[in-house]
């Protein structure tokens, strides 16, 4: 059973703000997560194997997000807040904490822009705070004109496959219902696309896959699809690394001896497959008219950059 505890802050601020994912801060109302993510970055010795064991509850997040936002508020640093960056917002659990629907009221009495990620559909519970939030946001005055909107939605998915998926993503929302909740919420008009993290290679990175992917993104409206490969960590028996191996020996004995020679010693895949991946998703990209980030960042020339250096 989740336990509750009393956190000491609950606003993060970034130290820069990611290009894709647009985090000027973020926030977690939980600690741990009951989807059990095999590849999650955050797994390790700290919540052990079966991560909804140490699932914790901030019962005070909404107090300190208020008090928070209302310093932010004051001095104008308006920037968008990332639900969530280490946990997922929309647990099983939040049906009866409705933690980070209170935390949605506090952003919208802040009138605070929100990127919400997540690999649930109970998202379309809060439509209606999300849809004020998405009205009355103030973005930040670097992000005007290039922010399509106050709310953003991103549904993250490492296969569309609903088997694959629960072996590597054992607690978390199948993907066909991910991709339902996608079409209502792109049918509410908000602005949502897809964290396609990790890829997991020989499994969701072959061709058939990422064109299936694609093309169950594209006939749902997506507007952006942002990919990236596996990366692994700890040789510890909670490790992602040790995890996912573990999975690979049961459930795709053939590609053992693969996984073993590209992450012993490694967290990453080598660089002509990233090379390869990045090119093969360039490619979709455009043939699915799909972009790979949410916003379409102007092209600098040459010229202006050594304008911008001098």
């Amino acid at each position: 059973m989740p336990h509750f505890i009393q956190a000491k802050s609950i606003l993060n601020k970034t130290k820069r703000r990611d290009s894709w994912f647009l985090d000027d801060y973020t926030i977690n109302p939980y600690s741990g997560c009951s989807f059990n993510c095999l590849f999650c970055y955050i797994r390790g010795s700290k919540y052990g194997v079966h991560m909804e064991e140490k699932l914790a509850v901030k019962e005070n997040a909404a107090a300190l997000l208020d008090k928070a936002l209302t310093l932010r508020a004051r001095k104008g640093q308006y920037g968008y807040i990332v639900l969530s960056s280490a946990t997922d917002p929309y647990l099983q659990i939040e049906k009866d904490t409705r933690i980070t629907r209170v935390l949605l009221e506090v952003i919208l009495k802040h009138r605070f822009p929100l990127h919400v990620i997540t690999r649930s559909d109970l998202i379309v519970r809060d439509f209606d705070l999300l849809d004020e939030i998405k009205n009355q946001a103030i973005l930040p005055s670097d992000l005007t004109g290039l922010a399509p909107s106050g709310v953003l939605i991103t549904f993250s998915f490492s296969t569309t496959n609903d088997a694959i998926a629960h072996i590597f993503e054992p607690g978390a929302t199948p993907p066909s219902a991910r991709l339902n909740a996608m079409a209502r919420c792109l049918s509410g008009d908000f602005h949502t696309g897809v964290s396609l993290m990790p890829l997991l290679p020989y499994i969701s990175d072959t061709s058939k896959h990422l064109h299936e992917m694609m093309g169950s993104f594209q006939r749902v409206g997506a507007r952006y699809v942002m990919p990236a490969s596996l990366t692994l960590f700890g040789n510890g028996p909670s490790g992602s690394k040790v995890l996912v191996m573990r999975a690979i020996s049961k459930h795709f004995p053939d590609l053992t001896e693969k996984y073993r020679r590209f992450f012993e010693g490694k967290t990453a895949m080598p660089d002509y497959y990233l090379d390869a991946l990045q090119k093969k998703m360039k490619e979709l990209s455009r043939q699915y008219a799909l972009p790979d980030s949410i916003i379409d960042w102007p092209q600098t020339t040459p010229e202006a950059d050594s304008e911008a250096l001098s």
